[in-house]
């Protein structure tokens, strides 16, 4: 797999992923992608594909850390990789089962800073946590500052 060694812009990665560019989430790194999409958001954590048919539909991005991506170079990566983002929607998924929307607001943001340093929380906005977990903005204010 070719590896990108410096930090791409969210722009640049929009415009690759608009012209449905498949590329993967630097796996050795905690970084990640929140793909915003009409209704509602993805996250593509390490080891993630993103782009082609899958986010034919996005509206705009937000990088998480320090993001680095691959090229994946053969069908035996991009199947891996689409297996990890398929996971990565299965955790997501397992926090929008719970019914009480605060209790969804509070295990997404236990789960990023789980897998994230503070500095890196801070720059997430609750519009992006909501979108992931089909809550509103405010309701992930209200559990952030407890």
């Amino acid at each position: 797999m070719l590896e990108i060694q410096t930090k791409i812009q969210d722009v640049d990665l929009l415009q690759r992923l608009q012209k449905q560019e498949v590329l993967v989430i630097n796996s050795r790194h905690k970084n990640g992608v929140i793909i915003y999409k009409r209704y509602h958001a993805e996250f593509a954590g390490p080891g993630s594909l993103i782009g082609g048919s899958i986010d034919a539909d996005l509206v705009k991005i937000l990088s998480v850390g320090e993001l680095t991506i691959n090229f994946p170079e053969t069908a035996k990566e991009r199947i891996a990789a689409y297996l990890m983002r398929r996971q990565w929607n299965r955790l997501i998924k397992q926090i929008t089962d719970e019914s009480n929307p605060l209790e969804r607001a509070q295990l997404i943001l236990n789960q990023f800073e789980h897998w994230f340093d503070k500095q890196t929380m801070t720059k997430i906005p609750d519009d992006a946590f909501g979108l992931l977990v089909g809550v509103f903005p405010q309701t992930v204010r209200s559990v952030r500052f407890l």
